[in-house]
């Protein structure tokens, strides 16, 4: 069982930046895929970012390509979101969660999930 903790959210004004981190525990995450989703109030978790068990592949959202960047430390078992010129429209919870499938876009392609971490940001 991989246990999730997400860390790193708060308030930011707009075009501000801020890294999440994702701390895995009870058991390594170096052979799982990983992945940033978000949640805004009063709509469905949608997929932002992922990154594969070995180096060198990554994915995003139309919606932060450019402005966000996932990565991995596995010897840290730890993943991060650095979130540059944030937005209004990025204010959500964000959750970290791992897998076994390369590219999966959708919630129920993975297995673990952390709490999440509010991220808030004012025009």
């Amino acid at each position: 069982q991989v246990q999730l903790v997400e860390s790193g959210g708060g308030l930011v004004q707009a075009g501000g930046s801020l890294r999440l981190s994702c701390a895995a525990s009870r058991r390594t995450v170096s052979g799982y895929v990983m992945a940033w989703f978000r949640q805004a109030p009063g709509k469905g978790r949608e997929f932002v970012a992922t990154i594969r068990s070995t180096v060198g592949g990554t994915y995003y959202a139309d919606s932060v390509k450019g402005r966000f960047t996932i990565s991995r430390d596995n010897a840290k078992n730890t993943v991060y979101l650095q979130m540059n010129s944030l937005k209004p429209d990025d204010t959500a919870v964000y959750y970290c969660a791992a897998g076994a499938k390369w590219l999966g876009l959708r919630q129920h392609e993975y297995n673990y999930w952390g709490q999440g971490t509010q991220v808030t940001v004012s025009s």
